[in-house]
């Protein structure tokens, strides 16, 4: 094995090219005033040349900004003129993105998933493996596993909820309700969700207060076809968005954001209307099949849904709504005190500090998102878990960081679990 890594290696070295991103370099900036930010949001608005890999991430904060060679000059000379900070990260992001593609697959090789027993933390996963793996825990687990076909993908992979429960047959419980994968690049969030399904169902013992009188609903991988497309090559590593073909005059375009694509002040601040953004909105609401899924399944238990729970990256927030403006919800303490619990837990575990706050006031504006509409739709609790950043660009924690990401993340969500228990004890139609 390690001869074999020795080989991938050097032959990655030797052969790694991406044509795509040939001549692309990441820089990171770190603006301090509000004027810098002011400058570098304008240029982030302009997402086909600077590409901020992520909705928003211009803060007074470092931010890594993706950029091709022929407009480096015109980069760097904004830059100076408004006297922004910044560090040269990458210089062949091609060639790393090769090399992360060719790595994941040598692991794959090395350590294939049999259909039995639990994922392992050691790499990352298809979406058929994850699928394997819900059937596995069903066939092996029947009295506390239910899978339920939700839907399809536009491609037509199957998409599956697993409810996990305590078995007892107690029926009308209140639900938490989990996703990830909505955006394709984010590997590291259906990993951390995979994680979270294996320690409520095969850790039990140690999770029962969570199922005792919570049933926990888990879509896994919310957007297939983006998950799959963005593990073909370092061509596509970055894709964003579903895989459903526009075309507006004449110009084909792929993919919606879903997580733009929710009817709830769908296409306001934040979202896109041009057909080939990274934020595009849809031609319309809930165009895209993914998101009908994740909306059917909100409308379905939202009679007795407390908590709505989709994870993202990268960031390091705990976002809560709104998003589609700066008001704050009249709940907002609530949601806030919940927050902060899975933030305190996760710094406690492993040091790592979470920021908590409403998506508007950390993030900016973005209308159309999941946790807006889960809110609006019933969910006294709805948030929106960024993972920490990895890697060169911040999407692509190493495949040696899954363990220790996944398992910090799981401490943040039992957190959060355990304190939304505590403050809706009773099932949701008595609360009413």
């Amino acid at each position: 094995m390690l001869i074999k890594a020795f080989l991938l290696v050097v032959g990655v070295v030797a052969l790694a090219s991406a044509e795509k991103y040939d001549g692309f370099k990441v820089f990171e900036v770190t603006p301090t005033t509000a004027e810098q930010i002011e400058a570098l949001t304008t240029l982030s608005e302009d997402a086909d040349k600077f590409d901020f890999l992520s909705r928003s991430r211009i803060s007074g904060e470092s931010a890594r900004v993706l950029i091709s060679s022929e407009i480096e000059n015109y980069f760097k000379t904004i830059l100076e003129q408004k006297n922004i900070s910044y560090k040269l990260e990458d210089a062949n992001f091609g060639r790393s993105l090769n090399i992360e593609i060719l790595e994941n697959r040598l692991l794959r090789q090395l350590k294939p998933y049999s259909g039995t027993g639990r994922l392992g933390t050691e790499r990352y996963y298809s979406h058929e493996e994850i699928n394997a793996y819900l059937d596995d825990l069903a066939a092996r687990y029947p009295s506390r596993v239910t899978l339920k076909v939700v839907g399809k993908s536009y491609e037509g992979r199957i998409l599956k909820t697993i409810t996990i429960t305590n078995g007892d047959g107690r029926l009308g419980k209140n639900v938490i309700l989990m996703d990830g994968a909505f955006h394709a690049r984010e590997w590291i969030s259906p990993a951390s969700v995979v994680y979270a399904i294996g320690e409520l169902v095969e850790n039990f013992e140690k999770n029962a207060e969570l199922l005792q009188d919570y049933d926990w609903v888990v879509l896994p991988v919310v957007n297939a076809d983006g998950y799959e497309y963005s593990q073909l090559s370092s061509n596509t590593r970055l894709w964003r968005k579903t895989r459903q073909p526009v075309t507006v005059r004449g110009r084909t375009c792929y993919g919606t954001d879903p997580n733009r694509n929710f009817d709830f002040h769908w296409l306001g601040k934040g979202a896109s209307s041009n057909h080939c953004s990274i934020t595009y909105a849809g031609p319309k609401a809930f165009s895209e099949p993914e998101a009908v899924v994740v909306r059917d399944l909100i409308h379905t238990y939202s009679n007795r849904g407390i908590m709505y729970l989709t994870v993202h990256s990268y960031g390091s927030y705990l976002l809560y709504p709104w998003g589609y403006t700066s008001a704050l919800p009249e709940t907002a303490d609530d949601l806030h005190e919940v927050g902060l619990a899975g933030a305190n837990a996760i710094r406690a575990y492993s040091g790592s500090r979470y920021s908590v706050g409403s998506s508007t006031s950390l993030l900016g504006e973005a209308a159309g998102a999941s946790d807006d509409y889960a809110f609006q739709a019933g969910f006294p609790i709805s948030f929106t878990m960024e993972l920490p950043r990895g890697g060169i660009y911040g999407f692509d924690p190493p495949a040696s960081s899954v363990d220790r990401l996944v398992k910090e993340t799981w401490v943040g969500i039992r957190a959060m679990g355990k304190r939304v228990i505590e403050k809706y004890p009773l099932a949701k139609s008595i609360n009413l």
